[in-house]
């Protein structure tokens, strides 16, 4: 099968079309031939770093939809020909950039019929995390006060649907270009972070969701009542003293990575079933142009996400 590789840290240019084995379902996994791929920030910064992964040869991607073509033993939930969509586990098991990819079956939820494999391949990572962080970290419902920082960006405008389908008041920092954007997605209030200081203008929030760390996270803590959470999606926050600072201010600070999750996977596929969950695509290129897809998203200017398709 044909796969994105890399045999060295660096650039979007160590990014090569391989061909390499095609995998094989084990016992209570499936074989999904890809149709596509999302894109995500932590791509690139695994190629270039190895973070998480070390040193390469490796193929990336964690986000898939594609259709089941083989099944292992002991899995009932799916049959070959059935369209699907999830998250490989993160991060260790990578290799989304690639014709085929065997995952245990409850990585993947139905795709629904309402979506095509484009949207789908945007949602799992970034709506994952931003389920994981609203829903099962700060336990977001009706009536609450979110404040969501980059919310135009790949987590964050999937994180204000998920908090306006939970009933939240949504509050998002962007630039002033991406509001009436985000008002289309639901957001109540807007800060353009370039003209005004967000932690000067928000106040008694009962969740902020950091994507971005640095000292938004001190000022962010700032922003909440007390009881409040923040949940950062940066990791670095805690180990630089933020859980200190928010017992101080007698808030919570958290931190957390995205983790599979069939379930959650299942509640994204009925609220993207029932249009509540749209991903914004922010362009569309083919698996051999991967390359290309992480020099776009490394610019920092796309709004939503950037997907690659893989050829029938």
């Amino acid at each position: 099968m044909r796969a994105i590789s890399q045999d060295v840290l660096g650039g979007p240019e160590v990014l090569k079309e391989i061909e390499t084995e095609r995998p094989s379902p084990g016992p209570t996994e499936v074989l999904v031939r890809v149709r596509a791929a999302g894109v995500n920030p932590t791509d690139w910064k695994h190629r270039a770093t190895g973070g998480l992964l070390g040193r390469p040869p490796f193929v990336l991607g964690w986000d898939v939809s594609g259709v089941v073509e083989a099944v292992g033993v002991g899995t009932t939930l799916y049959k070959p020909g059935q369209e699907v969509f999830g998250m490989l586990r993160y991060p260790h098991s990578h290799g989304a950039f690639a014709e085929y990819v065997a995952a245990p079956a409850r990585t993947f939820a139905r795709k629904p019929a309402e979506i095509d494999h484009v949207h789908a391949a945007a949602l799992p990572l970034a709506a994952l995390t931003a389920w994981q962080a609203l829903v099962d970290t700060a336990e977001t419902g009706a009536g609450d006060r979110v404040l969501v920082h980059a919310a135009a960006g790949g987590v964050g405008h999937l994180a204000v649907q998920i908090a306006k389908a939970r009933g939240a008041h949504v509050i998002g920092t962007a630039s002033a270009a991406k509001h009436d954007f985000l008002r289309g997605l639901g957001a109540d209030e807007l800060v353009d972070y370039r003209s005004v200081d967000f932690a000067e203008v928000v106040k008694d929030v009962d969740v902020v969701i950091d994507t971005m760390g640095g000292d938004y996270g001190p000022r962010s803590l700032r922003c909440l009542r007390k009881g409040g959470v923040m949940v950062s999606l940066v990791l670095s926050n805690l180990a630089e003293g933020l859980d200190d600072q928010a017992r101080e201010l007698g808030v919570r600070a958290e931190s957390m990575l995205v983790e599979p999750d069939h379930a959650a996977m299942r509640a994204i596929a009925a609220l993207a079933q029932a249009g509540r969950l749209r991903p914004e695509i922010a362009a569309v290129l083919p698996l051999e142009q991967a390359a290309k897809a992480h020099a776009l998203g490394e610019t920092g200017r796309t709004t939503g996400k950037i997907v690659l398709t893989v050829a029938e």
